[in-house]
């Protein structure tokens, strides 16, 4: 295991009706005046907007709002959101919403203090101060409720990149499972893929004597597995919705990856296909990491890969040839997307194989190669699309 620090502030108040709480911790935090943000219909909708504000109020803690967030969302709502603030003398963000609103309001965050163009967090700058950011949250999946990351995408150009520091961690996050059963099961299926992409980027590591993580995110993909079906089958199964919105947060607060190397590349690539198609994010991953699974298996030595599918999948080892378990864990994981309802190649997500050398043209690789598991040059990226492109179910 590798040397670590590892700090994660934000205070979680989850369960029923927790919502209701969300101006004394806004109050707690520092909060005088808020800026609002959020995407908009299922928010207003379910009324939890207006209970949100209802709570502001009640502490006596004065607001300006900021909807219109997309996913995948946008950098012209952030430099929108920065110029608000600045004019009201916002001190804290409240993100009510999914990943997207709380990537959001983590930028506008950011860019408030800062005297250049916020773009430059997304371009490798380090961010060391930000407002204060608190969430409500609506959908498990991108776990942006616990981690000090944050994704947009550039409007020119359609470039989606990411940004991270301590100080983008939310001071206090609401997690309500009911708030997530009116998820049309797409967006439910969509969002446990994201959770578990979250853990795989982490778990396929070069780095030996991680047991402890290794199970933690094996514990993380088994609730996965079979928690998902049963909230697909009953959308109001409240402790199954529960079990997915912690497993959401604690694949991506990193807990199950601190003190080994990590990968990241599925979600680089699928962030290509989301900027360039404005798919679901676990809808590109659902498509991108199986092939990057099947790349890897071809280039990489395979126990890891053959563990997942033990351990995970309930394969059987075969220790003569372990490639042929890894390979059978890769179509298991990749039924089990089908069978939520989660594309398999481009074909079903809407993406276009004649395509594929701007998405590698969009990652910027300049003929050098990526870090993670397996370094990935241009013809290894190239080689991924096109799998997943003609991926099909055995």
């Amino acid at each position: 295991m590798n040397n670590f620090t590892f700090y994660s502030p934000t205070f979680f108040a989850f369960g029923k009706g927790q919502e209701r709480e969300t101006g004394k911790l806004v109050k707690r935090f520092g909060g005088t005046k808020v800026l609002l943000h959020y995407g908009g219909g299922s928010v207003v909708r379910s009324g939890l907007l207006e209970r949100v504000k209802a709570s502001l109020e009640a502490e006596g803690i004065a607001f300006t709002e900021l909807g219109g967030v997309q996913p995948n969302p946008r950098d012209g709502l952030v430099y929108q959101g920065i110029s608000l603030c600045r004019e009201e003398g916002i001190d804290f963000l409240l993100a009510v919403g999914g990943g997207s609103t709380i990537d959001s309001a983590k930028a506008i965050a950011m860019g408030v203090p800062y005297e250049g163009d916020f773009w430059d967090f997304y371009c490798g700058k380090r961010p060391d101060t930000a407002l204060p950011v608190g969430t409500v949250l609506t959908i498990a999946a991108a776990g942006s409720e616990g981690s000090g990351d944050t994704v947009i995408t550039k409007e020119d150009g359609l470039y989606k990149r990411g940004a991270s520091g301590d100080c983008l961690r939310p001071k206090f996050s609401i997690l309500n499972p009911e708030l997530t059963e009116t998820l049309p099961a797409y967006q439910t299926a969509c969002g446990a893929t994201d959770i578990m992409a979250h853990v795989f980027e982490r778990y396929f590591t070069n780095t030996a004597e991680v047991e402890i993580t290794d199970r933690l995110c094996e514990a993380v993909l088994l609730t996965m597995c079979k928690e998902t079906p049963r909230v697909i089958a009953d959308p109001h199964n409240y402790d199954a919705r529960a079990n997915i919105m912690w497993a959401g947060m604690t694949a991506h607060n990193n807990i199950v990856g601190v003190g080994r190397a990590q990968d990241w590349n599925s979600h680089e690539m699928e962030h290509q296909l989301s900027a360039l198609y404005d798919c679901a994010h676990g809808a590109g991953l659902a498509v991108i990491m199986p092939a990057w699974m099947s790349y890897v298996a071809e280039h990489h030595d395979c126990m890891r890969m053959a563990q997942m599918a033990v351990r995970v999948f309930g394969c059987q080892m075969n220790f003569e040839n372990p490639k042929e378990t890894a390979l059978q864990g890769i179509a298991a994981f990749r039924r089990f997307l089908a069978s939520i309802g989660m594309p398999v190649n481009f074909e079903q997500l809407g993406a276009k194989r004649e395509d594929i050398p701007r998405l590698v043209a969009m990652l910027n690789l300049k003929g050098g190669k990526t870090g993670g598991y397996v370094a990935l040059d241009e013809a290894a990226v190239t080689e991924i699309y096109e799998r997943a492109a003609a991926a099909e179910l055995v």
